[in-house]
Order: structure tokens, then sequence, then C-alpha cells
């Protein structure tokens, strides 16, 4: 009896213990909620503004350009919301209500900021403006594109030697061995699909990604002036907006004159980056519009005397003029659509 007695209050001392433990961990998870509260109620504020354009760059030059130019006007009540370790900064372009954040480089970054923004905000569309490197030879630095598809070119299966080529697009190193082609022991690469999930519809592999029709429709009809010089660097000629071409992404910066050639032949690929596949994407899984503006900053591979920074400067201010154009046209038409559907 005894011994029952002593076990007893062992494991009652053993329970008293672990409940110390378990109250401590909820005490230390207390201070969090206060915070989660406080960014709760901000979100709500910023929603009942009503819809948002989410407008996302990748690089600190790109959002610079829009700190500096006077474009963007912060809202007097809630200026910015930090959320997951991002700022996300309140206002408007053009009368037009917009949220815009600094996503990071790469696929990851990019993906996660905007399917934050489609989440946690009311998000009538994305918009992503930054630069790019050309991988076509007619583009030149300064222009700005306006790609109707963007592919991520950066997932691949790599193939046996001496495998013998498909009919799809492959990249075989033997063809670029010196001076004269042949075989390589590093074999080939094979370009794989994306896995695409949508709302309401089955998962489909896909390559290419199309940026929304209509918007694409609307940015056809800018009117944009851009930029020869900054205050450093003057273009030979005024750049121009060029529609329907083709972009791709990867998670690597491009600086290869063989690769870029390559993609340019075999997909018809004419600007370069590391984001734009994933925000399509991302906004394309919940029919959510999107569009891409991306000013060419340099030559992905065999780059010209030119300063990178002169150029990434140019190209990031030309690329926003053209967002800046589009949120402001996209803004008037619902403004006029919402005045005619009132009058009726």
């Amino acid at each position: 009896m005894a011994m029952e007695l002593s076990s007893l209050r062992r494991c009652h001392h053993h329970l008293a213990l672990l409940l110390l433990f378990l109250l401590a961990g909820s005490s230390i998870a207390l201070p969090v909620q206060p915070e989660m509260e406080r960014v709760r109620w901000q979100v709500d504020r910023v929603n009942r503004r009503g819809p948002s354009i989410g407008l996302v760059m990748s690089y600190i030059d790109e959002a610079t350009a829009l700190q500096s130019s006077g474009y963007f006007r912060p809202w007097h009540a809630l200026p910015f919301v930090d959320l997951y370790g991002r700022r996300f900064h309140i206002g408007s372009i053009r009368g037009v209500n917009v949220i815009y954040a600094l996503t990071g480089q790469r696929r990851l970054n990019a993906a996660v900021t905007v399917q934050t923004l489609i989440d946690v905000f009311s998000v009538s569309g994305i918009v992503h403006y930054g630069t790019a490197g050309s991988s076509n030879d007619s583009m030149s630095f300064g222009d700005v594109s306006v790609p109707k598809f963007v592919a991520y070119t950066g997932a691949w299966t790599w193939k046996k030697f001496k495998s013998f080529k498909e009919s799809d697009s492959e990249l075989s190193f033997g063809e670029f061995n010196v001076p004269n082609g042949g075989e390589n022991l590093l074999g080939a690469l094979k370009f794989r699909n994306e896995e695409l999930y949508s709302v309401g519809k089955p998962m489909k592999e896909v390559f290419w990604l199309s940026v929304d029709s209509t918007w694409f429709k609307i940015a056809q009809e800018l009117k944009v002036t851009l930029e020869r010089c900054n205050n450093t660097f003057c273009l030979p000629t005024t750049p121009k907006v060029v529609y329907g071409l083709k972009g791709s992404s990867a998670d690597m910066f491009l600086d290869n004159a063989e690769y870029r050639k390559f993609l340019f032949r075999e997909f018809g690929v004419s600007t370069v980056d590391e984001e734009s596949a994933a925000v399509v994407m991302t906004t394309t899984s919940p029919g959510i519009p999107v569009i891409v503006f991306r000013g060419v900053s340099d030559l992905a591979g065999g780059e010209p005397t030119w300063s990178s920074t002169s150029l990434m400067n140019l190209a990031s201010i030309n690329a926003l003029k053209v967002a800046v154009e589009f949120i402001g046209t996209v803004g008037k038409q619902k403004s006029t659509t919402l005045a005619e559907s009132a009058s009726n």
C-alpha cells in the first residue's frame, strides 16, 4: 500500500511539472496575440476602402524608382501594414487604390508576396513591373516589354549521356563544344512543364502562362513616352514599348550569350528575369487579372560597355511609367463603368 501511495505521489508530481511546462509555453505565446489582433484590424481598415490593385516589384532599385517618382500617394490614415516580414504600402496612384510591396528576388519570394496580397487584402488584380535582360537583338536598352506569355525555364530533366534528342526543345551541351560540336558527358537538358492548379479546373501541365487578355488589350492602347535619359546617363535613341512578345523566368541571373541565343531560337523568348512566371502563375490559379511590364536593363550575356547600374535605373523608370499609365487607365475605365451602371 505504501508503494502504491509513493507511485501515486510521483505520478502527481510529474503531472504538475508537465502542467507548469504547458502553462509556461502558453504564457510565452500570449504576447503574440495582441500583435496579430492589431494587424487584423489594420487589414480590415484597408479593405474597407474597397478593392486595390496590387503592385509588385522585385529589386530595391525598382522600388526606389516608385518612391522617388511622386506617383504613389500614401494613405494618411494607414500608410503601411507589416505582415510576415514584408511591408505592404497603402495608398493610391492616379486616384486608384494601390497596395505595393517589394517581393525580393526569384520565384519563391515573388510567389509568397503575391499570394499574401491576394489572400489577405481585397485585390482586383496584380501589376508587376521591373527590369529584365534581353535575349532578342531587336530590343534596345530602356525598351519596355509587355509580354503576352511567360514561361518558367528553370525546370529541367537531366538526360543521360548519349540520349537521343526528342521532338520537344532540348539543350544538348555537346552542340556548344569548342571548336566543334560533338558529344559531352554533361548530356542534355529537357525542359519541363509546370503543374497549374486553377479554381474549378483540374490540374494541367503547361509551359506557357498567359497574362490577362482583357488587361493586355488595355495595355496595347496606352500612349506612353519613355525616358531616354536619367540623371547620369542618356541612351542614343528614345526607347519604345513592345507588346506581345514572350518572357521567361528562372531562379538564376542569366549572363551567357549562347544560352540567351538558345532561348530566343528555341522558344522565341525576348526577355529573361527571375520572377514574372511566378507572379503570373500565382494570380492565374484563383483567376485574378495580371499583367507584366519589364524594362530592358542589360543584354543577358555579351554585355556592352554601358554602365549596368545606369541602365537598370533607367529601365526601372520606364517600366514604372508604363505601369502607372496602365493603372490610371484601368481605374478610369472602372469608374466609367460604375457611373454607367448607376445611371441605368
